[in-house]
């Protein structure tokens, strides 16, 4: 089953808080892969480009460019839930 995202909230210190429509709710920690995964770096690197994060139309993926984007499975995986 597809997992999807009710709301999401990029913050200052490069973390994505989401809700699902299950009713979890994660923080996940973008720094490792903006340091890691070529071309995320420019969410650090452009500034502002982070809190641009959106949410596409199915539900399942936070999107920034054609380029960066994270599916809601991934988010749900490796979050930390609270």
């Amino acid at each position: 089953m597809i997992i999807r995202i009710k709301n999401f909230r990029p913050t200052n210190d490069y973390k994505l808080f989401v809700t699902f429509d299950n009713g979890k709710s994660v923080i996940y920690d973008m720094n490792e892969d903006i340091d890691t995964l070529p071309g995320y770096s420019d969410l650090k690197q452009i500034h502002g480009l982070f809190r641009q994060a959106q949410l596409d139309e199915s539900r399942t993926c936070i999107y920034w460019n054609d380029r960066i984007d994270i599916p809601s499975d991934e988010i749900a995986e490796y979050g930390v839930e609270v």
